[in-house]
Order: C-alpha cells, then sequence, then structure tokens
C-alpha cells in the first residue's frame, strides 16, 4: 500500500482512481463496509483504490480540550487500512485553516486533480468542507461538474440485547444500531471489550514502548510488560483482562491485562500492564521486552479493578486471574500472524 502524507508525493500521472473519505477511527465494520465497496469499484472502473483521511483527526483541532479518545493512533490506523486491500493512502494535515476549504476546493485540489478521481465512495453521513456543507447533494452537484460519480455505502448495523436501548447498552443480539467510533468508544469505556471486538472485527489493541514500573509484579512473582503512557490506544475500563501481548516479530503470547491505578498499593496514575503467561522454559532467561514496542490485544475482561486488604488476598486474585486467562485463551492459538 502506497502511504502519501502529501500532495506532492503524488506522481504526475497518477490515476484514474476510486476514492473515499473519512476520519475512519478504529477502521470498524462499518468503515471495513466502505472499503469493500471502495475495491469493488476500483475493480469496475480499472481504477485505483485510495483513501484520504487526516491527522490530526478534525476533533483534536476543533475540541482541543473536549474531544473523545481515539481508538487507535496514526500509524495503528494505516497498518488496519492496509490489511483492507486498499492501493494507497493520503493522510493530509488537518488545521483550521484547512477546515475553512469550500467543497468544490476541496474536490478540485485535493481529489480531481492529484489523484484523478472518478468516482467517490462514502457514507451516507458524509460532509465536508466549510461548515460541513459538502452533504450528499453537494457533492453529487460536483459529481456533475468534475466527471466524477458519487456511490453511496449503506449504514452497518451492530446489535444491543432486545428490551433495552441501544444507546445505552454496547453488545447484544436484537435491537439495532449504526456501527460507528462513537459506540466503540463508548463499549471500551465500560470494559466491554468483546462488544468492541465485534464492531471492530477484530480485538480492540493498544500499541506502546514497554518501561519500567515499580517492580511490584515481579516482586510478587508475577512480572509484568507496563506500557508507557503514551501508548496508542483507548484505555478500557480499569479492571483485569484476558488478552495477547504481540512482539515486533508477530509472536504472540497469552497474557493476563491489568489497566487501573494499583489501588492496593495507593496508586495514582493509571497504567496498562500485561503480564505473559506460561512463558516457555527457554524463553524465561532472554524474556526482556525494556525498550521494545509491543501490541496489546484485549479479549475478555474478568473483573473490575479492587484494592485488596493485604498481599495475601491480591496474590491469591492475580493467580485466579492467570488461571482464567489461560482458559478463556487456551484454543485461540499462538504462534506469529
Amino acid at each position: 500500500m502506497i502511504r502519501w502524507r502529501s500532495l506532492d508525493e503524488i506522481t504526475p500521472d497518477f490515476g484514474p482512481s476510486v476514492v473515499t473519505i473519512g476520519n475512519f477511527d478504529g477502521v470498524h465494520r462499518g468503515h471495513q463496509q466502505v472499503f469493500a465497496r471502495l475495491l469493488e469499484t476500483a475493480r469496475s472502473h480499472n481504477a485505483h483504490s485510495v483513501v484520504v483521511t487526516f491527522d490530526p483527526h478534525p476533533a483534536l483541532v476543533h475540541r482541543p480540550d473536549s474531544h473523545p479518545g481515539l481508538i487507535m493512533g496514526p500509524e495503528d490506523k494505516l497498518d488496519a487500512l492496509e490489511e483492507t486491500g486498499v492501493d494507497a493512502v493520503l493522510v493530509l494535515p488537518y488545521s483550521l485553516e484547512f477546515s475553512e476549504l469550500t467543497p468544490q476546493q476541496f474536490v478540485v485540489d485535493y481529489l480531481v486533480r492529484p489523484l484523478g478521481a472518478v468516482c467517490l465512495v462514502i457514507g451516507s453521513d458524509v460532509r465536508l468542507g466549510r461548515d460541513n456543507s459538502g452533504d450528499l447533494d453537494a457533492l453529487a452537484a460536483l459529481g456533475r461538474k468534475h466527471g466524477f460519480e458519487v456511490v453511496v455505502v449503506d449504514d452497518v448495523p451492530g446489535t444491543a440485547p432486545s428490551g433495552e436501548d441501544p444507546q445505552d447498552q454496547p453488545v447484544g443480539r436484537h435491537t439495532e444500531r449504526r456501527c460507528s467510533s462513537t459506540w466503540v468508544r463508548s463499549c471500551l469505556e465500560a470494559g466491554d471489550v468483546k462488544g468492541a471486538a465485534q464492531l471492530l472485527g477484530r480485538p480492540h489493541r493498544m500499541r506502546g514502548e514497554v518501561v519500567h514500573g515499580a517492580a511490584r509484579g515481579r516482586e510478587l512473582g508475577f512480572p509484568t510488560a507496563n506500557l508507557a503512557p503514551e501508548a496508542s490506544g483507548f484505555i478500557p475500563a480499569d479492571g483485569v483482562y484476558a488478552g495477547w501481548l504481540v512482539q515486533k516479530d508477530g509472536t504472540r503470547w497469552p497474557t493476563a491485562i491489568s489497566v487501573g491505578s494499583n489501588p492496593t498499593f495507593d496508586g495514582v496514575a493509571r497504567q496498562v500492564e500485561a503480564h505473559v503467561i506460561d512463558r516457555p522454559e527457554e524463553a524465561v532467561e532472554d524474556f526482556d521486552l525494556y525498550g521494545s514496542t509491543v501490541v496489546v490485544e484485549f479479549v475478555e475482561r474478568l473483573r473490575g479493578m479492587v484494592a485488596y486488604r493485604g498481599i495475601d488476598a491480591l496474590v491469591a486474585q492475580m493467580r485466579e486471574d492467570v488461571s482464567r486467562s489461560r482458559e478463556i485463551l487456551r484454543g485461540e492459538g499462538r504462534g506469529t500472524d
């Protein structure tokens, strides 16, 4: 997949292309439906498939003090986009000045001229340009003027339990709700990582450098890989989770993950700590992750975060957490991606 970070990187002879536009935070199943249509349409037009997205996320620019947390970091988003099979991604730097472009300026200067766009594949809620004035009708009119087709992709529904409000309940089986990044975040805020995985089509992931912590886990017999505070990815609700730690070479380790502030030890700052389960004997001596970048995948929440009275009670609970994590992850496989 070609990755462009400016228009200057696009060769003059590139095109024709079929393009989609959006923030695509999480690259969830709704986004994946758009990309599937993008690829199908590109094949029918004998054209390149191109995703146009933005960095930073517009919410960080317009609402710097109240923006929602991002589901994934920019590099993780690019990796997820590459997994969809698209030919190229154009990452446009987003700013207040950029947001003042009219829909026509954006279409002509960023899609038609540099990319040779012959078709625009979009969701029904698309808005672009100054004051979000570039809605479906405006884009259709611009398409007629500048020679590109507009294809609209219907929303992909998620589900919530029958009889419960889908706006409040993350995931279930009957009542439908539009699959969205907002819904994924609400699942993660509630600790419902299984629900988030249903919407994402894969486990939720965080990525970060392994840094030194207080070493309490090692002292208790449960050494952990602590993610740096600037790790990318939305931090789920405090608690203990079963999941996987994935090294740079793709090796996956079953893991018990702790998210929280270590209330038993009067902790303050939230931490994400991953304890690798059942490392083979030959790997123990060489298993030094400090300074390396790893991915942590969340599979299932075991419990909330609790302050225990004494070390013995905490260690007993940690043993149970490891046992339950082992059982949950058994059969999912270990190896390389």
